[in-house]
C-alpha cells in the first residue's frame, strides 16, 4: 500500500508539471497564431490511451510516462517530422514566425516552471508558515557518532556556525550545506576552527545508502523507547517515554553523557532519576557487566524537546504579502542549491554522479502517507528543477532551441533546418545516456541496498 501511495503521488506531481510545462509553451504559440498539432501528457509512441480533436489540435494522454510534448506546427522537435520541414514554409509555421516570438514561445516552458515553484512556496509560506529549528538553539553542539561525521572531523559537543563563510540558521539545513559546500566552520571548547570538507564527501555519503539515517543530529536526551522482555530492568518500572536525567547522585542531560555515566556502575544497581511527564520518579535498576540498562533508546520529537526545555523551536507565521519574499527566497534558495549539487555532479572527483536518480529514485522521496504540505514541497522542488533543467543548452531540450534563436538573433542569420536536424538527433544521444545513467543507477541500488 505504501508503494502505491508513494507512486500516486508521483504520477500526480509529474503529471500537473507536465501538463503546466506544455500549457507554458501552448499558450504563447496560440496567442502568436501558430498550429499547434498535438498536446500529450506522456508520449504516444504507436498509440495513445486516449486522445480527443478538438479544433486543429489533438489532445490525448500516451502510454509512456517519461514526459510529454506539444507539436507545434514547422518545428523540428521530438517527433522529428523531417517530411513536414521540406514543404514550403507556412504563416502559421513556428518556423515563419519572427525570432522573438519563437523565444518566447520556447522560454514558454521554464517560465512556467520557475513561477509555479515559486507560486507553492509563497501559498506554503501563507498557510502553514515555519517551524524549524534554530542553529543558535542547539547551544551544546552536536551528537557524533556517524562515520561519515566522525571522517568531517567532527566530535560530540561542536557547534557548526558556517558553511563557506555563509552563516547557518537553520540547523535542518546544516546536511544540505555541507554537501553542497567546501568548508565549515565550527566552535569547539570557545575556539572557532574552520575544516575543510573531503571531495569525495558525496561519494562516501551515497555509499552509505538512505538507511544510514541523518549524519548531522543534536544532542538527545536519554529516552526510553521500550524495555525488552529478556531485559535485567524489565521489572524496573522503566516506561516508554521516561528521560532519564540522573543515575545515582550524578546528573545527565544527554545521552552520550549517560554511556559514560554508566560504565561508572558496571554490574552495580543504581537509583535512577527519570523525567515522566510532567513529574520526576526514582526508578531502581540494574546495570549490566557492559555498562547498559538493557533498554531501548528512543529519539523525541523536537515538540517534546522544547516541552522538556533541551531546545527552542522557531515558528513563523506570514501574511500573504510576507509570504511572497519569503517565498521568493526559498525559491532562489532552492535554485542555486540544485545547481550547485549539478556542479558536484560533473566533477567526477566527487563521486556525486552516484547518487545521480531516475524515476524511482523521484517517486521515493514522496512519503508513504498523504501530506499535503509535503506533497505541494516536493512538487514546487520538482518543479523549479524541471524549469532549470530545460534550460541547459542541450539540444532537444528548451535551452537547446532558445541558444538556436538567440544566435539566429544575434548573427541575423538562420540556422539550417539540416544543422538543427542533426542538432536534436544528437540531443536525443545525449538525454537517452543521461536517463540511462540516472536510471541504472536507480536498478543497481535496488539489487544492491
Amino acid at each position: 500500500m505504501e508503494i502505491l501511495i508513494k507512486a500516486s503521488q508521483f504520477l500526480l506531481s509529474l503529471s500537473l508539471l507536465i501538463v503546466l510545462h506544455e500549457l507554458g509553451h501552448f499558450i504563447p504559440a496560440k496567442l502568436f497564431k501558430t498550429k499547434v498539432e498535438k498536446f500529450y501528457l506522456f508520449f504516444d509512441y504507436k498509440f495513445s490511451i486516449f486522445k480527443k480533436k478538438i479544433g486543429e489540435t489533438v489532445y490525448g494522454i500516451g502510454w509512456i510516462p517519461l514526459g510529454g510534448y506539444v507539436k507545434i506546427a514547422g518545428m523540428i522537435d521530438e517527433s522529428m517530422d523531417t517530411e513536414q520541414m521540406k514543404q514550403p514554409a507556412q504563416p502559421w509555421e513556428f518556423r515563419s514566425k519572427p525570432a522573438w516570438q519563437r523565444l518566447i514561445i520556447m522560454l514558454g516552458g521554464v517560465i512556467v516552471n520557475f513561477v509555479l515553484g515559486w507560486f507553492i512556496y509563497v501559498m506554503l509560506m501563507w498557510s502553514y508558515g515555519e517551524s524549524y529549528l534554530p542553529n543558535s538553539s542547539v547551544k551544546d553542539g552536536i551528537w557524533v557518532e556517524d562515520s561519515l561525521a566522525i571522517n568531517l572531523g567532527l566530535q560530540t559537543g561542536d557547534k557548526i556556525l558556517a558553511v563557506d563563510g555563509k552563516e547557518i540558521q537553520k540547523f535542518g539545513e546544516i546536511p544540505m550545506e555541507l554537501i553542497n559546500g567546501n568548508n565549515f566552520t565550527i566552535e569547539r571548547k570557545g575556539e572557532k576552527v574552520t575544516k575543510e570538507i573531503p571531495v569525495d564527501f558525496i561519494s562516501k555519503l551515497v555509499d552509505r545508502g538512505k538507511d544510514g539515517g541523518s549524519f548531522i543530529v543534536p544532542r538527545y536526551p536519554f529516552a526510553v523507547n521500550n524495555v525488552p522482555n529478556d531485559s535485567r530492568n524489565i521489572n524496573s518500572g522503566l516506561q516508554k517515554g521516561d528521560v532519564i536525567i540522573a543515575v545515582d547522585s550524578t546528573p545527565i542531560k544527554y545521552y552520550d553523557e549517560a554511556k559514560s555515566t554508566l560504565a561508572l556502575f558496571k554490574g552495580k544497581n543504581v537509583q535512577l532519576t527519570v523525567q515522566r511527564k510532567k513529574e520526576q520518579l526514582t526508578v531502581p535498576a540494574s546495570v549490566s557487566n557492559e555498562g547498559k540498562l538493557e533498554v531501548v533508546f528512543g529519539t523525541l520529537r523536537f515538540s517534546d524537546l522544547e516541552a522538556l526545555g533541551y531546545y527552542t523551536l522557531a515558528t513563523k507565521e506570514y501574511s500573504f504579502g510576507e509570504a511572497i519574499p519569503a517565498g521568493t527566497s526559498k525559491t532562489w534558495n532552492t535554485l542555486t542549491s540544485y545547481v550547485k549539487q549539478l556542479k558536484k555532479i560533473f566533477n567526477p572527483s566527487t563521486g556525486a554522479y552516484k547518487g545521480v536518480g531516475g524515476f524511482i529514485s523521484i517517486a521515493s522521496i514522496f512519503p508513504e502517507q498523504w501530506s499535503a504540505y509535503t506533497f505541494w514541497s516536493i512538487t514546487a522542488f520538482l518543479s523549479i528543477m524541471l524549469g532549470f533543467m530545460n534550460l541547459l543548452p542541450i539540444p532537444a531540450l528548451d535551452g537547446g532551441h532558445v541558444l538556436f534563436t538567440l544566435a539566429e538573433m544575434i548573427t541575423g542569420r538562420k540556422l539550417n533546418d539540416k544543422f538543427l536536424e542533426y542538432a536534436q538527433l544528437v540531443g536525443f544521444l545525449i538525454l537517452l545516456t543521461l536517463l540511462i545513467l540516472a536510471n541504472g543507477n536507480d536498478i543497481f541500488k535496488l539489487f544492491t541496498s
